[in-house]
């Protein structure tokens, strides 16, 4: 926290953007991490699962 105020004072001071607050972004990067693990397992050869699995089955069986 005391990171975050010291660059939130030094952008201020340099008329920079604010630095975004700690934990803004955090289920952004949870679901970033997750397609990243999902893409890996189908390239190993593992099933994929979730919305890439989903979005691949739309792909090749658009009629359903």
């Amino acid at each position: 926290m005391q990171e975050y105020a010291l660059d939130a004072c030094r952008a201020r001071q340099h008329g920079e953007p604010p630095v975004p607050a700690p934990g803004a972004h955090d289920w952004q990067m949870i679901r970033e991490l997750r397609g990243h693990l999902h893409c890996r397992a189908a390239l190993a050869g593992r099933p994929a699962r979730g919305r890439l699995r989903g979005a691949l089955l739309r792909r090749l069986r658009p009629n359903r």
